[in-house]
């Protein structure tokens, strides 16, 4: 692939999966090898998007958050992103690294939330510019060992998506596998529970097969 290319990476998973530790040491690995990288994040990744981000992951009014309103406060961040930041880096050459994308949409309130499916796509289609990724690392990873790794944040307090009982957790990490079970030319499957250089490892050699 030439240099010119932009080339789309997310990175998915369930809390505690490790998913920004990887994100920043791809990044590291592909700068050394010549390739400008963009590292953003879903929800968020622009300054009105970010806004919208505490809006839905730490909204703690009287008013209930309706599974329709998280997932249209979703769309309406990642229909800022993509247009301002993500496809600008893609079409000046970039490599844009992503920390959640569509199939968190897919997973959280799709598999989660039970949201009709339909539904989502259409929203994920339009809202993405029917952009997918061109490769997705799913970082699986049991809840139970998820919360284990983040539970020094309690103090700082869950957010939403966080404080949802374990069986919520559960139908995200299968909603996630049933999503890279579909597209398995897209998705590379990375178990979150080996050492992470090793994880690291694995996830250069699928990107260097596609890049380099």
């Amino acid at each position: 692939m030439s240099k010119n290319n932009g080339f789309f990476i997310t990175f998915e998973g369930p809390e505690g999966a490790g998913k920004s530790s990887q994100v920043a040491m791809l990044a590291q690995y592909l700068t050394g090898r010549m390739r400008h990288c963009v590292i953003t994040r879903e929800p968020g990744g622009t300054e009105l998007a970010e806004l919208i981000r505490q809006v839905v992951k730490s909204y703690n009014g009287k008013e209930k958050v309706h599974d329709a309103t998280e997932l249209l406060l979703m769309e309406a961040a990642r229909a800022q992103h993509v247009r301002e930041k993500i496809l600008p880096a893609l079409d000046e050459g970039a490599v844009v690294i992503c920390d959640r994308f569509s199939d968190s949409t897919t997973a959280y309130q799709g598999g989660a939330r039970n949201m009709p499916q339909d539904v989502i796509d259409y929203l994920n289609d339009y809202a993405s510019a029917k952009r997918k990724p061109d490769i997705t690392i799913l970082m699986d990873l049991p809840p139970e060992v998820g919360f284990a790794r983040i539970a020094s944040r309690e103090s700082e307090g869950f957010d939403r998506f966080e404080n949802e009982k374990i069986d919520f957790h559960n139908r995200v990490r299968q909603a996630f596998l049933d999503a890279a079970a579909k597209e398995p030319q897209r998705f590379c499957v990375v178990d979150a529970t080996l050492d992470k250089e090793v994880i690291a490892e694995k996830i250069r050699q699928v990107v260097d097969v596609a890049l380099f």
